[in-house]
């Protein structure tokens, strides 16, 4: 076979063209979008989240040791301001407790939650009305969710927040579990649910928790709407109701945003309610373990009076508050 050769000259020229066509190459990499002219390969950092904490915060609590005292006849009380975070005034405010039907603002948070139809119909079960205690429904009685709601959180029917328990597309079980995930979205650390209408006595809180709780209520346009009827009238498919609020607050000269009230043995008699004072931040005020029906509502009037009268200086801005 023949040797193949090549004259230098012509190997310089191969040369100078494999040289010319290497340095066009380069140029237009360089200018590619794809490697930009004056940096150097972009390593994009490790961002690592941080777990949610569900850690409160603990709120401050004021110093009323210069000021007239008030006297509390309830067994835990607590007037806090959600807005500073400051608790104005308290007696054990962080005593777990039984805490009856206020329950029932925890249960309606996790219905609207859920994001159910309010207009859709559900059927009473012979279960739902068993040993209710307070009801004004019958087995077999078709009833909306709306009104369903209406009559937990103004009338305080036990079978009603059963009912929505089960009809939550959660099932009863999982419901109650529910509702302690969300006490401890919502910080309330001392707080336990064993069943949705406060019936049982294990249904446990703190007064500094409750307070929290009924603010949270109160932000719900849907529930602080539904707790400030006076009175409700609804229809079953059978028959036409009318149902009264509890909660005696709303017949005064307050401004309510929101209330719950609660009794069983165990518990005493209980009140959670928002009060907005006329120029002043809503405030939470709790009594649990009151002696009487009257009695609660009694013991949250004097408070609200004693820290609108003798207690007006804990109301005014943090920074023109002496230590």
């Amino acid at each position: 076979m023949p040797a193949f050769r090549i004259s230098a000259s012509k190997l310089g020229v191969v040369l100078f063209c494999a040289f010319a066509v290497g340095q066009m190459l380069v140029g237009w990499l360089w200018n590619s979008p794809v490697a930009p002219r004056d940096s150097q390969p972009v390593i994009a950092p490790l961002v690592v989240e941080e777990p949610p904490s569900n850690e409160r915060t603990e709120p401050r609590v004021l110093d009323v040791s210069d000021l007239p005292s008030h006297r509390l006849r309830a067994e835990a009380a607590i007037v806090y301001n959600p807005e500073t975070h400051e608790i104005l005034w308290e007696i054990d405010a962080q005593q777990k407790r039984p805490i009856a039907s206020i329950t029932k603002v925890m249960t309606a948070l996790v219905v609207l939650d859920q994001q159910i139809d309010l207009a859709r119909d559900v059927v009473v079960s012979a279960r739902d009305v068993r040993r209710a205690s307070t009801t004004y429904l019958r087995r077999r009685e078709r009833v909306t969710i709306d009104n369903l709601m209406h009559l937990a959180l103004v009338g305080s029917d036990n079978a009603a927040a059963r009912v929505l328990a089960r009809a939550s597309g959660l099932g009863t079980k999982e419901f109650v579990q529910t509702m302690n995930v969300k006490a401890e979205e919502l910080g309330l650390q001392d707080t336990q649910f064993v069943d949705p209408s406060g019936l049982h006595e294990g249904n446990l809180s703190t007064p500094y928790d409750v307070a929290r709780l009924i603010t949270a209520a109160s932000r719900e346009p849907v529930i602080a709407r539904i707790m400030r009827n006076r009175t409700y009238r609804l229809r079953t498919n059978r028959r036409g109701l009318t149902i009264r609020n509890t909660n005696r607050l709303l017949r005064g000269n307050y401004s309510i945003r929101a209330g719950k009230t609660g009794y069983i043995d165990e518990a005493g008699y209980c009140l959670a309610t928002v009060v907005k004072l006329p120029g002043k931040d809503p405030l939470a005020v709790v009594v649990l373990g009151a002696g009487s029906n009257s009695g609660r509502f009694r013991e949250v009037r004097r408070l609200v009076d004693w820290v609108s009268t003798k207690g007006q200086s804990l109301l005014e801005p943090v920074t023109l508050r002496a230590d």
